[in-house]
């Protein structure tokens, strides 16, 4: 009874580590993201050089470390709080084990005494014979059995549980280990934040010395985001509006094919019965097999749109982009359009800059990236237009079907207006400004004529 409850107590103790484990392994995969994150942004400081035209990217990009930073020792301090309850379970695992095995131990080693005992006043065979009767003896020689698997299984089960018992203890200096090297990790990444906030504070303090002259940046740079804005809504009701016509015309000539092949099936049909009533003969009753094989109809060529959206929803997709056929089901799994490192600079919607005093609004984000990375697409579809805008470089608008998304700034295109692509095809590389060493990617998604947030479509 006591080895059930025991082993009940052991099974509940499992139910509780193995959460325990899984949340501890999420914590490690959030952990090694955010360390991604602060790569990237370190690498892209780097190669941003420092002068008044590129002091707000870099301090948006050092204010993007300092989240990720600050994010990171969160989750370090949350995978030292699980770790530690991990070991409070484990513990007590030992404990209960230790305890267990010491009384089974002790009564292994009772009945081993009793064997010797009963070795010295007789043996196994005068035992069984000594028997008041037949049925006695039978009885003596199945307890003698029953004995000796007893035995047997008591061994067994004793080295089962020293051998648990090691696993446990080694699991146990594992997790302290890991605690220990996270308890240092945290220390280093608490003085690394301490530095970028210094060096944050200190570019924080030369932008507002050049104030004037950051403002005038700010509006200029709005005011091609707004004429940007302007075209691009312009360019995207214009394909809707087109999208809609072309279906419109499908539609149409369906229906008038259809109603050819009637009028075609009703002249055939008054003819033979024309030809009937002159013959003097009845006319002959098709068969169920007749009509399928006759009259003959022309097969319909598959139309324009249903190519058009199976290349736009392609079944397969780019090497490493496990994406759905459907653009909507894809939200949260879409790639980002850039290659190599990344951070994300500049966000959608209406944003309140009270340092600048200077309010902007986007359609899209703005994506910097290294010098020499390309554009690519994230999702299947078709080169709807390549346009040129001022301060925006080349500019691409692929086709997803009933979305679209949009790639700004690209230098050296890849891709021609009315070309099919797939998921993660290069599109062209991105404009790196000489004089800053910027390369940033504007990219905007849309549902028709609705804009979207990107961000909540890709995968970071």
């Amino acid at each position: 009874m006591r080895s059930v409850l025991v082993l009940f107590i052991l099974f509940l103790s499992t139910l509780f580590v193995f959460p325990q484990s899984n949340k501890i392994k999420d914590l490690e995969n959030k952990r090694k993201l955010a360390l991604r994150e602060i790569e990237s942004t370190t690498l892209l400081l780097n190669e941003t050089k420092k002068n008044t035209s590129t002091l707000l990217s870099r301090i948006n990009l050092l204010t993007e470390q300092i989240s990720s930073r600050q994010r990171l020792i969160s989750l370090l301090n949350d995978e030292m709080s699980a770790i530690a309850e991990q070991e409070a379970a484990t513990e007590k695992e030992i404990v209960i084990l230790t305890a267990n095995l010491k009384g089974q131990q002790k009564s292994y080693a009772r009945a081993v005494e009793g064997i010797v005992l009963r070795k010295q006043s007789g043996n196994k065979l005068l035992f069984v014979l000594s028997g008041s009767s037949l049925a006695e003896s039978l009885r003596r020689m199945k307890y003698l059995k029953d004995y000796s698997q007893w035995r047997d299984n008591q061994i067994t089960e004793i080295k089962e549980k020293q051998k648990l018992l090691q696993e446990k203890k080694a699991a146990l200096e594992k997790s302290k280990a890991e605690k220990k090297a996270l308890l240092g990790n945290r220390e280093k990444e608490q003085t690394n934040l301490q530095k970028e906030e210094q060096v944050h504070k200190q570019e924080v303090s030369d932008a507002s010395k050049k104030q004037k002259e950051l403002q005038g940046i700010l509006q200029t740079k709005q005011k091609q985001a707004d004429n940007l804005n302007a075209q691009i809504e312009k360019l995207i009701a214009q394909e809707v509006a087109r999208q809609e016509r072309e279906a419109q015309r499908l539609a149409e000539e369906q229906a008038r094919r259809e109603r050819l092949k009637r009028e075609r099936a009703e002249r055939a049909e008054k003819a033979k019965r024309e030809a009937a009533r002159a013959a003097k003969v009845p006319p002959k009753t098709e068969s169920p097999k007749e009509k399928e094989v006759s009259p003959k109809v022309e097969t319909e060529a598959p139309s324009r749109e249903t190519e058009e959206v199976a290349m736009a929803t392609p079944t397969v997709t780019a090497e490493n982009f496990k994406l759905s056929s459907n653009f909507a089901a894809n939200k949260g799994r879409l790639p980002m359009p850039v290659t190599g490192s990344y951070s994300i600079v500049g966000r959608f919607g209406t944003q309140q800059n009270s340092r600048w005093r200077v309010t902007t609004n986007s359609n899209g984000i703005d994506i910097q990236a290294r010098a020499g990375a390309q554009a690519r697409a994230v999702f299947g579809g078709e080169v709807s237009r390549v346009v040129a805008f001022p301060g925006f470089n080349n500019c691409i608008i692929i086709r997803h079907g009933g979305y679209y998304s949009f790639y700004g700034n690209i230098q050296q295109i890849f891709v021609k207006q009315g070309q099919k692509i797939s998921a993660g095809q290069a599109l062209g590389t991105v404009y790196t400004d000489s004089d800053t060493g910027n390369s940033q990617l504007h990219f905007q998604l849309w549902q028709g004529t609705t804009k979207l947030n990107p961000e909540p479509w890709l995968q970071k």
